[in-house]
């Protein structure tokens, strides 16, 4: 394995484990895509370090286990500033009516 994957490897696995992250997350912050962030942790971490590979897949079951719970937080959010843009949208159209 090259010396940069093995770095970039690792330093994305340290970084799942200080901040939460998810493999999202970590792709956005390294600028590379979720499949290579996926592989260097599943494939390549363990072969590098196995004790960081444990604490790394914790994480990321923790992770996997609340999603659903941010996907309906995020949904929430979304209606409820559709919502709060169309209140406007429509107090605006009633000021201008009079």
């Amino acid at each position: 394995m090259r010396d940069y994957i093995e770095e970039r490897t690792l330093e994305i696995a340290y970084y799942i484990i200080e901040h939460n992250a998810t493999v999202r997350q970590a792709a956005s912050n390294f600028g590379v895509s979720k499949s290579t962030v996926h592989k260097d942790i599943v494939e390549r971490l363990g072969k590098i370090d196995g004790q960081l590979a444990l604490q790394v897949r914790k994480v990321l079951d923790i992770n996997k286990s609340e999603r659903h719970i941010r996907g309906g937080m995020a949904t929430r959010e979304k209606y409820q500033l559709v919502h709060e843009m169309e209140m406007k949208k429509h107090q605006c159209n009633k000021w201008h009516s009079m």
